[in-house]
């Protein structure tokens, strides 16, 4: 196919097509070449309006239909487009219809009611389809007459060239052959003829189609094709990624001109959101308004009618449901407007991949975090390394930075051997596009491998592949045993010079470049992307902030070296598991009309290695599939510590760019200057306290780095010479004494100095990397990721948040990274253990978001979610009580609810109905399992009676006195098998409150069976109502339970107990008491009869 030496793009589904860049030589001679669109009710070409640009009809899906039909179908027709089925909307010029009334977003008052303006928009004496399609009644023109011509005839034709002849269009091929005693009027004229008697023919420009189809339009408009090609080859460079012009306004605004092309499919968005259908969100909300009627009722009753003989249980058990409540509200309404999203990758490599030219897609560096490599195997850290590397992005844009927080030589020796692998590695993954491209897990698949490969050259290379991964596997496990013996000396590398990092807590910062120098390519000779070693200074008397600061020391030294604008943060055991998920934040990150206002797009954590049934619900799909949704239909998602790609200006603690207002709407009924005249008051009043929130909000919130003139707002009189130090100098103090550093945040699009050289790059990312450069700036304050709890994530993103930034939450249907989490019961206690003593240091910091960031930019909802996700540890407490009151009231026969009346029976019939519909509602929209949501609701109990507990008193001791305690680890036993991991059994201390839980509930079943065998017919009904409460506890604490004494592949132990518990209550049945008897014996009375009788 002959192009023409341009580029084409378009959309099959939309019918459309476009070509951009069009050159001298590919002239566009007509329309339909143009467009390639034609009317599909008439079948006509669609025409050119008034403004040079292509007619459309229906601005949601484009379906090709002409003027003339448009207007017949808002006038005759069903006033919709026929594809889409959307209403018509009212375009400029055209006259109103029944149903325009709410479209007041048109000013057009000359032709608002003229219906007979459409009339006049046809020539005069056209006939048939002729007359109603003409194209050259569209325009008029002012123009007189051709020389030489007749004036005096009165048949009007309208100028189709728009009162100058086309050069190249002879006399003897116009549309229409007049005859010469035809004349014209104004804006008419009539074609010079040399015989009077020639013939009167007429003569379409393509003789093969019949004029009643053609009509009379597409004569001469060859230059204003010219004109309408150069506007839109001026617009398509517009279009282009913020990197070009650091000038311009990427809010949004701009793109918002009718006249911006949207043809193209390369220039549509590159995402879009997917509300919850209202079949399903609908009934959910309905279900939480109606669950918190239920909730009022409930309590109107508890607190009205209290048990008098037994008024402690009843106080602490309304006291405890109260707490219940609130925990609910804050856990509920930020799941209020649930969206999905989905991405276009197509349209994002027709933006920014054009055939023939470099990739113009952002630049991207990617952090992976270790400490101890015995705890952090370095062949899993190896195979997260490969993923990055291998990652279906332009080899050119990615850096990989490995931050090794404990100075180990084995991580520094495993790196090496991983950047020798990747030679191999990275071309095979590319070329046969395998999927994932973690070694370990790719070989590890029980799938078909051969599935949808083609290439004859697969297996064998494929087999090769493996066998030089086994090769390098034990390499890695080489080096490992070697790693078990320290020398007394310390270590030795290759040359004789000891490891610096041989002391742990004091070594200087280290910094090594594997990949992404010229000479180092793959073994196809391809370049490979960057791998960089980074171990940070440590020296003794300084706080290191542990994985805040490896990050932040990350953040610094990239800037220097690549200073890519966005940043991929990942454990170490948190592989790439689809290779397009760059691209996937991308979608989000880049996208024109939207990205700039995005600070971070979260994926959700997927894991493998867990068992089916997930007793102690590790994958966490409540939270991630229902939870994170949620968020994301209000601010966005919270950051949950990997997986997150972040914009590096937000992370530099700047505010999100503010949207631009739209200009207020005129009514159309009257003057301007009444309109101006009824304002002004109101403006006059309101200028004054807008222009003091304005000034509070400059002085309050940080500075653009673009803008350096705001940084010195409030100062006067400062020498122009100077103010350029001064900035500096506040630069210096917020983001630390590196001038390259400090000229790398003023770069809002990355890159690095030009004339900067290897080794001074080198030498400045080893001065950010030393241990006192965050001194007195404010690193871990407003800068980078925030110090002041463990669980750094949750406090890093909510500043974002309340700088105004939005994040996003990113759902691929592959998932895009996966990762290993601990499996059984006290690894898995001491996880949630640290993330809710995290949330108890937030919760007694300034952070914390019950007091902090008001007047910024954090929704409410959202500061919701953030006050739910720091105050949840303290529900450990009335948890905990409340789990212990059944044994109480089956010990003491004494119960937390009066005798129950209809209606209270309808009333907490009620409650457990809508808390159960409300959990099925979830399922429903969230896409999670029953199995799911009740391991989820089980493992809330376990760790909130254990770690959560632990953790709420910790972190008091921590904060308030100052005193760090950690809780021991100590693993008794275990056994090899699939799945071994979780049978091993770890004493701790988090293990006692369940333990008694369950111990002390088990208890009060049996002596409450008991005491109503013991007393009759009679104490059965009482005791349901507690039985019930008992079993409650017993269900939830069951894991755990299963946890202590379950095996998988032989007889449970469980069995064992559960048959000593049922043994007991049988020996009690039949040995203690005579059930028909009552505690106190048998109760004599006078039956009135004489026996003697």
């Amino acid at each position: 196919m002959d192009t023409g030496g341009r580029l084409i793009a378009g959309s099959h589904n939309r019918n459309e097509f476009v070509l951009i860049n069009a050159d001298d030589i590919g002239k566009i001679k007509s329309v339909q070449e143009l467009s390639g669109q034609i009317c599909q009710i008439c079948g006509d070409e669609v025409e050119i309006t008034v403004d040079g640009e292509l007619f459309v009809a229906c601005n949601e899906c484009a379906f090709p239909v002409c003027r003339p039909c448009y207007e017949y179908e808002r006038r005759e027709g069903n006033q919709a487009c026929p594809q889409c089925k959307t209403r018509y909307k009212r375009i400029k010029g055209d006259p109103r219809v029944e149903g325009d009334e709410e479209e007041d977003n048109i000013d057009d008052l000359e032709h608002e009611f003229d219906y007979n303006y459409i009339d006049s928009l046809s020539p005069p004496h056209a006939v048939g389809a002729a007359g109603r399609h003409a194209r050259g009644g569209e325009a008029s023109s002012s123009g007189g007459g051709i020389a030489g011509h007749n004036s005096s005839h009165g048949l009007d034709i309208p100028l189709l060239t728009y009162g100058e002849e086309d050069a190249e269009i002879s006399s003897d091929h116009h549309a229409l052959v007049v005859p010469p005693f035809a004349g014209h009027a104004a804006g008419s004229h009539s074609p010079a003829f040399p015989d009077p008697s020639a013939s009167l023919q007429r003569r379409p420009m393509v003789p093969e189609k019949d004029i009643a189809l053609y009509g009379y339009g597409s004569v001469a408009w060859k230059d204003r094709m010219e004109d309408w090609k150069k506007r839109q080859n001026d617009k398509l460079q517009m279009v282009k990624h913020e990197g070009e012009n650091n000038s311009r306004n990427f809010d949004g605004g701009e793109f918002d001109d009718p006249d911006l092309p949207m043809m193209d499919e390369g220039r549509q968005p590159l995402s879009r959101k997917l509300p919850v259908a209202s079949s399903k969100i609908s009934p959910y909300r309905l279900i939480i308004i109606l669950r918190l009627t239920v909730l009022g009722l409930f309590f109107h009753y508890r607190i009205l009618h209290p048990v008098h003989d037994a008024y402690g249980l009843w106080m602490t058990s309304v006291i405890c449901e109260i707490w219940f409540a609130l925990s609910w509200i804050l856990d509920q309404f930020p799941k209020w407007y649930p969206i999905e999203r989905e991405t276009y990758l197509d349209r994002l490599s027709l933006r920014y991949e054009k055939e023939g030219k470099p990739s113009e897609l952002a630049d991207l560096d990617i952090f992976v975090s270790t400490v101890d490599p015995m705890k952090e195997p370095p062949l899993i850290t190896a195979n997260t390394v490969l993923s990055i590397l291998a990652v279906d992005y332009p080899i050119e844009k990615v850096s990989c930075y490995v931050s090794d927080d404990g100075a180990a030589m084995l991580t520094f020796e495993a790196l090496s051997e991983t950047s020798e692998f990747a030679r191999k590695w990275v071309p095979f993954c590319k070329k046969f596009n395998i999927e994932p491209r973690a070694p370990e897990w790719y070989f590890s698949q029980k799938i078909d491998y051969l599935k949808n490969k083609v290439h004859p050259a697969f297996v064998r290379e494929r087999r090769e592949m493996k066998r030089e991964y086994e090769e390098f596997k034990v390499r890695i496990n080489g080096l490992v045993a070697t790693a078990q013996k320290v020398p007394e000396e310390g270590w030795t590398m290759q040359d004789g010079t000891p490891w610096p990092g041989n002391s742990v807590r004091d070594h200087p910062g280290m910094i090594q470049v594997f990949l992404g120098n010229d000479g180092v390519r793959d073994i196809e000779g391809n370049q490979l992307p960057r791998l960089v070693y980074v171990s940070r200074e440590k020296r003794p008397g300084f706080d290191h902030h542990k994985k805040a600061g490896a990050m932040n020391a990350l953040v610094r030294v990239s800037a220097v070296i690549s200073n890519a604008p966005y940043l991929l943060n990942v454990d170490c055991d948190h592989y790439i598991n689809n290779s397009k998920a760059l691209r996937e934040a991308m979608c989000f990150m880049m996208d024109p009309t939207s990205g700039k206002k995005v600070c971070y797009v979260q994926f959700p954590q997927r894991f493998d290695g867990i068992d089916r049934h997930d007793r102690y619900s590790n994958r966490n799909v409540v939270f991630f599939d229902i939870n994170m949704k949620g968020l994301d239909g209000l601010q966005g998602p919270i950051y949950v510590g990997t997986g997150c790609v972040f914009r590096r200006q937000a992370l530099y603690g700047f505010d999100a760019p503010v949207s631009k207002k739209p200009p207020s709407k005129t009514c159309n009924c009257l003057p301007k200057w009444c309109c101006s005249c009824c304002c002004s008051s109101k403006k006059k009043k309101g200028k004054g306290k807008k222009e003091n929130k304005k000034k509070l909000k400059q002085k309050e919130a940080s500075k653009q780095i673009h803008a350096l003139e705001t940084i010195e707002e409030g100062i006067k009189k400062i020498n122009p010479e100077n103010a350029s130090q001064l900035s500096q100098v506040k630069l210096e103090k917020k983001f630390g004494q590196s001038p390259v550093f400090v000229a790398s945040t003023l770069l809002e699009n990355g890159g690095n100095p030009k004339d900067a050289s290897s080794a001074s790059l080198l030498n400045e990312a080893i001065h950010v990397i030393s241990c006192g450069y965050e001194d007195k700036t404010e690193w871990g304050k407003e800068v980078g990721w925030i110090y002041g709890s463990v669980t750094e994530d949750i406090l890093t993103g909510f500043k974002m948040h309340c700088h105004g930034w939005r994040s996003v939450y990113c759902i691929p249907k592959r998932p895009a990274f996966k990762g290993s989490a601990p499996i059984n019961l006290s690894d898995r206690l001491h996880q949630v253990l640290r993330w809710a003593l995290g949330s108890v240091e937030i919760f007694m910091s300034r952070h914390c978001p019950i007091w902090y960031g008001y007047g910024g930019g954090l929704k409410w909802l959202q500061r919701l979610s953030y006050i739910n996700s720091v105050v949840y540890p303290w529900t450990s407490i009335p948890l905990l009580v409340y789990c212990m009151l059944p044994a109480i009231c089956l010990l003491t026969g004494k119960f937390i609810v009066p005798e129950i009346s209809n209606y209270a029976s309808v009333v907490f019939m009620a409650l457990f109905i809508t808390i159960a519909v409300t959990g099925i509602l979830e399922m429903q929209w969230g896409g999670v399992g029953i199995d799911d949501w009740w391991r989820n609701e089980q493992f809330w109990v376990i760790g909130g009676v254990s770690s959560h507990l632990f953790a709420l008193f910790q972190g008091l001791l921590k904060v308030l006195g100052g005193i760090d305690t950690n809780f021991t680890v100590t693993s008794k036993g275990g056994d090899d098998g699939e799945f071994s991991e979780l049978y091993i059994f770890k004493w701790t201390s988090l293990l006692i409150p369940p333990t008694t839980l369950l111990i002390v509930n088990i208890v009060g079943v049996i002596v409450g069976i008991a005491d109503a065998i013991n007393n009759g017919y009679d104490s059965w009904g009482p005791l349901f109502g507690r039985l019930f409460f008992a079993f409650w506890v017993i269900l939830h604490l069951y894991p755990f339970l299963k946890g202590l004494t379950g095996k998988q592949e032989r007889t449970p132990t469980i069995i064992i107990v559960w048959s000593i518990l049922l043994a007991s209550i049988i020996t009690l049945l039949w040995v203690r008491v005579n059930p028909f008897v009552s505690r106190d014996g048998p109760v004599l009375e006078i039956c009135g009869l004489n026996c003697d009788d």
